[in-house]
């Protein structure tokens, strides 16, 4: 049995709901800002999330053929734009406008507790993924991580394996040492193509999408005395408990 030495969280849809009531309000206030025209709904949100990372999910309106507006260079605008979408993201959370999903601080703990190293490997900013942790998780906590990798740390995003195969690299352990909290399909296949096990945890926003190659798919990872996590598919018997614990995630490397 090769046993867990290390958990690597997903940030957005993950640790936190940031997508539809954060990214997604950024970037409507930035298109606003700068008279766009373009305004992105709850729905439509949710099938642009299929595209890995901001800029990519805004390239296609400063490319098109209708963009009219005078901005010299588009591919240093499309990083301005981006680079204040961020700022205003980070508004939104230093708010208090987001909250941790349930289970998130008790994972992180129970981990930091039982010695396995943490990770996050995001597609985010980097400046919003430590914003974020830092605010939501507190100073003592976000110091227990020993990689947090972000933004465009690799050429290619989720689902290309290799934010995955960088973490393993970097937290000095074998992908088969590693687990993956993740909510996406796109998460999935980046964890599982660089070996590692891999947990869903749906949110509104992913709770259709295909997770057959999970180890382990929930509603939420819940907590004790809060919301409660109900198992929805997974490799081996991880039991009936009301939330997933560290001893669940040992489970799956039987």
């Amino acid at each position: 049995m090769t046993p867990m030495r290390a958990v690597i969280f997903d940030q957005d849809g993950v640790i936190a709901d940031t997508e539809r009531d954060g990214h997604r309000v950024a970037f409507n206030r930035v298109f606003e800002e700068e008279g766009l025209g373009v305004s992105w709904s709850v729905e439509h949100y949710g099938e642009l999330l299929k595209i890995a990372g901001g800029k990519e999910r805004m390239r296609p309106i400063v490319f098109s053929d209708d963009f009219h507006k005078d901005v010299g260079d588009k591919d240093e605008y499309l990083k301005r734009l981006h680079q204040r979408k961020t700022e205003i993201f980070m508004e939104i959370v230093s708010q208090g406008q987001i909250a941790l999903r349930s289970g998130i601080r008790r994972l992180v703990q129970e981990a930091h507790r039982d010695g396995l190293k943490l990770a996050v490997c995001s597609t985010s900013n980097e400046r919003a993924v430590h914003t974020l942790l830092r605010t939501l998780l507190g100073e003592k906590a976000y110091g227990w991580f020993d990689v947090i990798l972000a933004g465009d740390v690799v050429k290619h995003k989720k689902p290309s394996p290799e934010i995955y195969h960088l973490a393993a690299e970097k937290l000095d352990l074998r992908p088969d040492q590693c687990i993956v909290i993740e909510d996406s399909r796109n998460g999935l296949l980046a964890a599982k193509g660089a070996g590692m096990r891999c947990v869903i945890t749906q949110n509104a926003y992913t709770a259709g999408e295909d997770f057959t190659e999970a180890d382990l798919v929930v509603d939420c990872l819940g907590d004790p005395g809060g919301e409660q996590a109900r198992v929805i598919a997974a490799k081996v018997d991880v039991g009936a408990a009301e939330y997933v614990t560290i001893e669940h995630l040992n489970r799956l490397f039987v």
